[in-house]
């Protein structure tokens, strides 16, 4: 399995006169989750649109394998990424999204059968929960070198969540993942390097103490 490596410095972002991000390092890896946390409006979403190309900041550097990369966007191979909210129109068939994305619908049945029943429907058959589930799913199972899930977790039951973070376990062998959620423990539990985003910076969290320090967290979980 060919390791990949994703770097991303140099940026800055301003909305009006407002400073987003402004000083921030990160890098993900195959075989590496990587988790962000923050607080709402901190800049997570923005860092990953930028990473991702369909955000352009005043100032970036994303890499991959030590290589520049003006978007990631129309880099075939490159990257996929999951947005806090539905993006898939409706109108479509779940095998015609399967087959638009290139992942086989049966491994995601393999993994969640409730979608058996779906196979033939379209997109809006579907709760909004699950809708989120299969979106999800498409973006993790992609064949490509990193994926980036904003608010995976987001309505879904939590027998789901749980079965999602196996898998996200299993894809990193594969790829490497960037992963942000307000579900912060779950971050907590399944990143490998973790990096909290607090005014426009980045700083890497070793421990709980490094919450702690930074004001993230008041008192350690137990």
């Amino acid at each position: 399995m060919t390791k990949n490596l994703l770097e991303a410095d140099s940026i800055y972002l301003e909305f009006g006169a407002r400073s987003i991000l402004s000083d921030v390092y990160v890098r993900a890896e195959t075989g590496k989750v990587t988790g962000f946390l923050g607080r709402n409006g901190c800049g997570k979403s923005s860092l990953m649109r930028i990473i991702f190309g369909s955000v352009r900041g005043n100032f970036q550097s994303v890499r991959i394998n030590g290589q520049y990369k003006r978007t990631l966007l129309t880099s075939p191979g490159a990257i996929r990424y999951l947005p806090q909210k539905a993006f898939i129109p409706k109108h479509l068939k779940i095998e015609q999204v399967c087959n638009l994305y290139e992942v086989n619908l049966k491994d995601i049945i393999e993994d969640f059968p409730i979608f058996d029943k779906y196979s033939k429907q379209k997109l809006g058959a579907l709760s909004g929960g699950e809708i989120r589930l299969f979106e999800t799913m498409v973006i993790l199972k992609s064949a490509v070198a990193f994926v980036m899930l904003d608010e995976p977790f987001s309505h879904l039951m939590p027998l789901h969540v749980e079965k999602l973070k196996e898998i996200i376990a299993k894809e990193k062998l594969k790829k490497g993942i960037i992963l942000t959620d307000h579900l912060y423990r779950h971050i907590m539990d399944m990143s490998d390097d973790l990096y909290l985003i607090r005014e426009g910076k980045t700083f890497q969290i070793n421990s709980q103490d490094d919450l702690l320090r930074h004001g993230y967290m008041l008192e350690k979980d137990n």
